[in-house]
């Protein structure tokens, strides 16, 4: 019996052969035959011998022919057949199996079919009304299919999908994708598929033609076109992305993709993608050419209206070069302040460049960083951008056996900033800090704090600066810090309303002695304002360059209640400053005067369905909301809306960057419709007037950009249109509406 079992067993994997090439064909609807269970019996050791079981087993001695029929089961080498009858012809090598035939392989695909015939050679054949189910969910079917003595696999009209085709119900549907094709091949050598005479159909109807197209079906990635990218905008007209990718290796890719447009030359856009033993990174580069005189606002005679090149360059990598060191970076580059908007890649206003080497343990920190930032903003001098090179970081905690509750950190810093056309800043300090955490027997948690700095400055070129209070005097200039601050916590938990509440009432003293913080420059502390995150800070200037002096009181109250499935927290404070002395802090930032505004946060979620947060600062004086700031998410998963607002009343001068009053919302929202469909919509609208801002150009109400747009997807299909406007024009990135058409197929090659 082991030749016939060769010879039965050769079955198994001509059918397992055909599988990627032929899954969902006429009918791809599962068959009422049931694949084998696995063999109860332990399977034979040696790989030539077949285990199997019929109701009948005949042999023809005349004609030299074997015949099992019955609800035929074998099983060999993990794989399993079932069939209703198996006949081996000795003298013509044929072998036959018919009736109810599916096969299962080892790794769970199953093959269903109505007649399957080798030759003895084993190496060719025939499988008739084909349907292949693969573990991974796709399907292939076809009406005939037949392999070669090469073991290259056709089959005649074909069609493969990844897609369900039964719907929830379990009643049978049309799937949502499907490829159709004449003839279908598959070279088992090079694991890709071939289809001739295809086409795509969505949803049973036949849509895009596919004279010539393939898929891998290897584990592996494989080099081939990718979907298409299709958009119309008012700037460039028509787009026609058609991305091509190649297949490096199992941890490298390239994918190139030129860009054709009906107002405008092409452009090309190119990204690699590597995976190393250490870390990963990638490049992404776009080139063309287009005029650049429309960069400019304003019509500029002087400047040629000739196609220059005109490109940008993102680039990203981190690397983890032992448990503790580590590399990373990124760059972004444009030719010029409009490319990016005007193709639609990015809207950011400014491009930031980072090389970071860090060393990181349990007690320990050491950060070496560089910067540089290019504006893309018209407005803006790049000249005036600062080059931080290097900025290096030291920190170490220590001390925590000494005292129980007590901790050391000692920092290390130093900072180098030159512009091209501005100041230039070189800066160094080293601080000590000591945190002692206690509690008391009431339960109150008390921390103490020490702390001790000393800078040293260098400034050059002071007069580039236009904001006084920014320069700092010229020269070499030296500082020193010091402060010492208590802060007290008295938790208050108990049960409240069905759940659990806590109320903590807070008070915080820091004394610091008066600095000449105005005879050092300001690089990094300029955005300052008084929130709820930084109302209890020992510092609450964001950077290092300016230090809040004096002694104040700081008092708050942190609330929280936590029910099943909602929980409200929420806090509120006020700081008041012994000093009668003139503040360093700007007007309008909530810290001017002796007392504080007030500032408070809440926020409120109910299981998944809510999200609130709240923000806000009053006036002392006459409790003006200076700072009125909402987000909330209201929805499930599938149909949410979200709404953000933003309002700054704060009345601070024109001069100081970054801190003008402004009113801005943002709105944006997702409806499920049906299963599958959603639409969904967004928009961004400045609400600020000239007498909030008398710089702005907005009357109120001034829309800054939307979306609006249709979306079907489910397991295997995603299909969209978006429409998005923007309202602003900065030289050829000019308002208007673009159209943005998403087909992605999913799961292709499954």
């Amino acid at each position: 019996m082991t030749r016939k079992a060769l010879l039965l067993a050769g079955i198994l994997p001509f059918a397992f052969c055909l599988a990627p090439a032929a899954t969902a064909a006429q009918d791809l609807q599962d068959r009422p035959t049931e694949p084998p269970p696995p063999s109860e019996a332990p399977l034979p050791d040696d790989p030539d011998q077949i285990q199997f079981s019929a109701d009948l087993a005949e042999y023809d001695s005349e004609g030299d022919i074997v015949t099992v029929s019955g609800d035929v089961r074998m099983f060999r080498e993990g794989n399993r057949l079932r069939a209703d009858k198996v006949v081996w012809n000795r003298k013509t090598g044929q072998v036959l199996a018919t009736g109810n035939i599916a096969m299962t392989n080892p790794e769970g695909d199953t093959a269903y079919g109505d007649r399957v015939e080798l030759t003895d050679s084993l190496r060719d054949g025939a499988i008739e009304n084909m349907l292949v189910v693969l573990e991974q969910g796709g399907r292939l079917a076809a009406e005939r299919g037949t392999r070669d003595a090469g073991g290259v696999i056709s089959v005649e009209r074909a069609a493969y999908t990844p897609c369900a085709v039964v719907d929830s119900n379990n009643c049978p549907k049309e799937p949502s994708w499907k490829i159709t094709a004449v003839r279908v091949i598959y070279d088992p050598a090079k694991q890709r598929i071939r289809y001739k005479g295809a086409r795509v159909s969505l949803f049973g109807f036949a849509t895009l033609p596919l004279p010539v197209f393939s898929h891998s079906v290897g584990a592996g990635n494989a080099s081939g076109l990718l979907a298409p990218e299709i958009r119309y905008d008012a700037v460039n007209g028509f787009e026609v992305g058609l991305p091509y990718y190649f297949s490096l290796g199992p941890d490298r890719d390239f994918t190139i993709t030129p860009r054709v447009f009906t107002g405008a030359l092409p452009m090309l856009q190119a990204e690699y993608r590597q995976l190393t033993s250490n870390g990963a990174f990638r490049v992404t580069g776009y080139g063309t050419y287009s005029r650049r005189s429309d960069d400019f606002v304003s019509p500029t005679p002087d400047v040629s209206s000739e196609n220059a090149f005109r490109g940008y360059l993102d680039a990203s990598g981190r690397f983890q070069l032992d448990p503790y060191w580590s590399v990373s970076g990124s760059m972004r580059i444009a030719s010029d302040r409009t490319f990016l908007r005007r193709y639609d890649i990015s809207s950011d206003d400014r491009l930031r460049n980072n090389v970071r080497i860090e060393r990181i343990d349990r007690d320990s920190m050491l950060s070496i960083n560089g910067w540089a930032v290019q504006t893309l903003r018209p407005t803006e001098s790049q000249g005036l951008q600062p080059i931080a090179l290097p900025e290096i970081d030291y920190r170490l905690r220590f001390g925590q056996s000494l005292i129980e509750g007590g901790r050391f950190e000692l920092q290390v810093n130093s900072l180098a900033i030159g512009r091209a056309s501005g100041q230039d800043t070189q800066r160094a300090f080293a601080s000590l800090r000591y945190d002692l955490r206690k509690l008391t027997a009431w339960g109150q948690e008390i921390t103490l704090t020490a702390y001790g700095r000393g800078d040293l400055y260098n400034t050059t070129d002071t007069a580039a600066t236009s904001q006084i209070s920014y320069r700092g005097l010229e020269g070499f200039r030296g500082r020193a810090i010091g402060a010492l601050a208590i802060d007290m916590k008295w938790p208050l938990i108990g049960e409240a309303f069905g759940g659990v509440q806590r109320i903590t009432p807070r008070f915080q003293i820091v004394a610091a002695p008066r600095l000449e913080n105005f005879d050092v420059p300001n690089e990094d502390a300029r955005s300052v304002d008084l929130e709820d995150s930084n109302l209890f800070a020992l510092n609450r200037f964001p950077g290092y360059d300016r230090f809040e002096d004096s002694t104040r009181f700081t008092f708050g109250l942190d609330y929280a209640l936590y029910l099943p499935g909602l929980s409200v927290e929420a806090n509120i404070g006020q700081s008041y400053r012994l000093d009668s002395r003139a503040t360093i802090l700007p007007d309008g930032t909530g810290l001017t005067d002796r007392l504080s505004d007030i500032v408070g946060r809440t926020v409120v979620r109910y299981h998944d369905f809510l999200s609130f947060t709240h923000r806000y600062r009053l006036d002392k004086d006459n409790f003006a909301i200076r700072r009125n700031e909402i987000d909330a998410t209201v929805g499930s998963r599938d149909t949410f809306a979200t709404i953000g607002y933003l309002r700054l009343n704060r009345d601070i001068g024109f001069a100081l960057e970054d801190l003008q009053d402004r009113e801005e919302a943002r709105v944006g929202a997702r409806v499920k419709v049906a299963r599958f469909w959603s639409v969904f919509g967004s928009a961004v609208i400045d609400l600020t007037d000239r007498e909030e801002d008398p710089t702005s150009l907005s009357d109120g109400f001034e829309p800054v950009r939307h979306r609006l747009g249709f979306e079907y997807e489910d397991d295997c299909l995603r299909l969209g249109l978006t429409w998005k406007r923007d309202y602003q024009t900065t030289g050829d990135a000019r308002r208007g509406s673009s159209y943005l058409l998403t087909l992605a197929l999913k799961n292709l090659g499954r």
